[in-house]
């Protein structure tokens, strides 16, 4: 059966220069950037919270952050004298507390002067052929729309851009298949004698514990680490596989099966000696997908970018990070290979965040144009930022020269990140 909806006109609620989509990581990034110079920027995310995957998903580590100045080194120093302690360093980034992250965001956008909306969804566009002219939101205010003259897709999923009729590419070149998604819990009480699962031993070490109460975990290099606040750590048990990132049946399918996995493990945990006072504090509020849309751009990060190290005059980011792709369906004893594929320094060109078939659409974090083994690389945290704040100066650039994406030249962006002090 289907349903007519009847046609309806709809109130504009404001008019913007830029309208970023997506307060995660990248988005929050990039509306920073563009409010600190000066461009009238709105900032639209679904949830009540900035941070994304950093907050309300639990995953409170900036990876791939240690060679990266600008915003991310911003980030850490705010950080430590918000809390009152350092974020805490792991691997090539470090972890942070996710409270103390929501409310630095939420003050460094109104000290940006960024018009923030929460629990604001997407759900159209307005477009004159290759040009969008407004988005269609969705919240407690009903059914509006803004109109602007640049975009930004930030969503993690290429929403905006799907719904422009932009481009994309999906999973697997070959088969379709998207990496897993994953449900990251907080927890206490873990055991004086317990260390970090830093080396893929650790990771097999606690997953044979897990197995010793009857969990095999759906995750086979399960994760425990500390926060920077004494006491509390994050556990990563769990991987959904085959998660769509546009069907909402399946994510809430997901995210029942690992709620309930998660909450199993701590539960089957406690009852060993020495575990009595481990508890489940929280879970994410959302889960934590890897893969969605990878919308089309002016240029595509490819595996062999990454083999050869390839550097652009319009690199505006330097990923060094590995490729971290978590196995596409369970395997006993994998959790994320590298398909034999080793990473030099490369660079993130402009061009891959402006999207070839909208010029006044940009991209920044996991859905920007790249193929399948590069975004397993790039798609970390530490590159979203520097991504983002690249569209913040990009729209800066465009507005100057009453003109959008596609004409601002990429190497001017680079110049700019560079006198921000990132090391390109």
């Amino acid at each position: 059966m289907q349903v007519l909806e009847s046609a309806r006109e709809l109130e504009v609620i404001g008019e913007y220069d830029l309208i970023v989509c997506g307060g995660g990581p990248a988005g929050v990034s990039a509306a920073i950037a563009a409010g600190r110079l000066g461009v009238d920027t709105l900032l639209l995310e679904a949830t009540s919270s900035l941070g994304g995957i950093w907050t309300s998903g639990l995953v409170p580590f900036v990876l791939d952050s240690d060679s990266k100045t600008g915003l991310v080194g911003e980030l850490k120093e705010r950080l430590t004298d918000l809390q009152g302690y350092p974020p805490r360093k792991r691997g090539s980034g470090y972890l942070f507390d996710p409270e103390a992250m929501k409310v630095l965001l939420d003050e460094l956008c109104l000290e940006a002067k960024v018009d923030v909306l929460f629990n604001t969804r997407v759900v159209g566009v307005v477009q004159e052929r290759d040009k969008l002219t407004g988005v269609i939101t969705e919240g407690p205010s009903g059914r509006e729309v803004f109109v602007g003259h640049l975009f930004a897709d930030c969503t993690g999923n290429g929403d905006l851009a799907a719904f422009a009729g932009c481009r994309y590419d999906v999973g697997h070149p070959e088969t379709g298949q998207l990496q897993p998604a994953s449900l990251t819990a907080l927890v206490t009480g873990v055991p004086e004698h317990m260390s970090e699962t830093r080396t893929s031993a650790d990771k097999d070490a606690f997953c044979q514990l897990l197995r010793s109460v009857g969990v095999e975990p759906s995750y086979q290099k399960a994760t425990l680490a500390r926060t920077p606040y004494p006491g509390l750590w994050t556990l990563g048990v769990n991987h959904e596989y085959g998660v769509r990132h546009d069907s909402a049946k399946n994510i809430t399918v997901a995210t029942m099966r690992a709620r309930r996995e998660v909450f199993n493990a701590v539960k089957r945990l406690r009852t060993l000696p020495g575990w009595e006072k481990f508890h489940l504090v929280a879970t994410s509020s959302q889960l934590g997908l890897r893969e969605g849309r990878r919308v089309c751009g002016l240029y595509t990060v490819s595996v062999d970018d990454l083999i050869n190290g390839r550097r652009w005059d319009d690199g505006i980011c330097l990923v060094r990070f590995c490729v971290d792709l978590h196995v596409l369906e369970f395997r006993k004893g994998e959790g994320a290979v590298s398909e034999g594929i080793r990473v030099k320094p490369y660079h993130i060109p402009y061009r891959s965040l402006v999207s070839c078939d909208i010029g006044n659409l940009a991209m920044a974090g996991r859905c920007i144009s790249g193929d399948f083994y590069a975004h397993a690389s790039y798609r970390v945290t530490g590159n979203a930022v520097p991504m983002g704040e690249a569209v913040g100066i990009a729209a800066h650039m465009a507005l100057e020269a009453d003109s959008d994406f596609a004409h601002v030249d990429g190497r001017r962006v680079a110049e700019r990140m560079r006198d921000r002090g990132h090391i390109l």
